[in-house]
């Protein structure tokens, strides 16, 4: 079945985004014992999109800065370090306690002791994403994209770029471009915003060629009926994912492609990681398997990533989610939030197993 993309457009890839920076002490170390710490640019969007852009695709960045701020010049260089065109309004600050770039304070665990993240995103510039601020017709009409790219941690950032990301979706049917959408629910983004966010999300699913979700996503925003979520035999409980993608095909007809990811932590260093997918009357599944874990975070933007490289590139759609797989376990032997895959054979050797010296 697959899915057509359109011909002859500039971008394979574009991701509204809000950009920020990851603060993590070094070595495994916990967030409050201080320390030396890495700084990184960071956001899921990104995460998902470096998969393609390290592969050679051309890939694109919607989002907002603060103007002459130097995390923001940090988080320039680096998405052009990464091979990624950006645009974006330069918001000015408005003094010290005005806007800025959101600090993600996140360590990686260690054995028995689990990561731990806090966000702060007080003042966060990225909540005012407007549609209004990018020209729509020259990246659409003009330019051309493939797939646009969003997730749920920036359709419930605000009231704003909720409505910022509908419209988003919208246009982009129109032009013929496929929307995919990570789930990705955060419950401290979704207190006392229930409803509201139920609605909104469920209007961009209604919109959306692709949609993604981990063990318990579908679920949280969507409402729907499926496994209980964590725990352990994840294995076990691949017949409930299944039947909940069943109830997702049922609510959203016009969605080509289901797929959910599945993890169970062993330790910190050591899941079990797996995945499904539905694509037309296809069903896809990677049993959970054993992977070593430098750095969790952004295992599941990888997948994603992943899998949406394997559209773009136009493969038969078993290698979709294989491909997926792959590119998250890779995500998470990084100290990075993402995946910097150096080539696709390097992916394919993870998904083989093999993990032999290559000279």
């Amino acid at each position: 079945m697959g899915i057509e993309l359109k011909k002859n457009c500039k971008y394979s890839l574009v991701v509204p985004t809000s950009m920020g920076v990851r603060l993590t002490p070094v070595n495994g170390q916990p967030m409050h014992c201080g320390g030396l710490q890495m700084l990184q640019a960071t956001s899921a969007e990104t995460n998902v999109a470096s998969v393609s852009s390290y592969l050679g695709l051309p890939v694109k960045v919607l989002t907002t800065f603060v103007k002459d701020s130097p995390i923001a010049r940090f988080i320039k260089d680096d998405l052009a370090g990464r091979h990624m065109d950006y645009e974006g309004k330069e918001v000015p600050q408005g003094g010290p306690w005005g806007y800025r770039h959101q600090f993600n304070l996140a360590d990686s665990g260690y054995g028995s002791r689990g990561p731990r993240v806090h966000n702060d995103r007080a003042g966060e510039v990225g909540r005012t994403l407007n549609i209004k601020d990018f020209d729509l017709d020259r990246l659409f009409s003009k330019e051309g994209v493939q797939i646009v790219h969003m997730s749920g941690l920036i359709a419930a950032l605000s009231p704003d770029t909720g409505i910022f990301c509908l419209e988003l979706a919208r246009e982009a049917k129109k032009h013929g471009t496929r929307v995919s959408f990570d789930l990705n629910h955060r419950a401290s983004f979704w207190k006392n915003r229930e409803e509201e966010l139920a609605e909104i999300f469920r209007e961009i699913a209604e919109a959306s060629d692709i949609l993604v979700g981990n063990e318990e996503d579908f679920q949280l925003c969507l409402g729907l009926e499926g496994p209980d979520p964590g725990g352990k035999d994840i294995a076990n409980k691949i017949d409930s994912f299944k039947g909940m993608i069943s109830n997702a095909k049922k609510a959203f007809p016009n969605v080509k492609v289901f797929a959910n990811t599945m993890r169970e932590v062993v330790s910190t260093n050591m899941h079990l990681w797996g995945a499904l997918m539905s694509e037309g009357d296809n069903w896809y599944v990677v049993e959970p398997r054993e992977i070593t874990i430098l750095d969790r975070i952004g295992g599941g933007d990888g997948f994603v990533g992943g899998m949406l490289y394997a559209v773009l590139k136009g493969w038969e759609s078993e290698k979709w989610v294989q491909f997926g797989w792959a590119t998250g376990a890779l995500a998470t032997t990084m100290y990075t939030d993402y995946g910097q895959p150096a080539d696709e054979d390097q992916v394919w050797s993870i998904w083989e197993g093999n993990a032999r010296v290559k000279r």
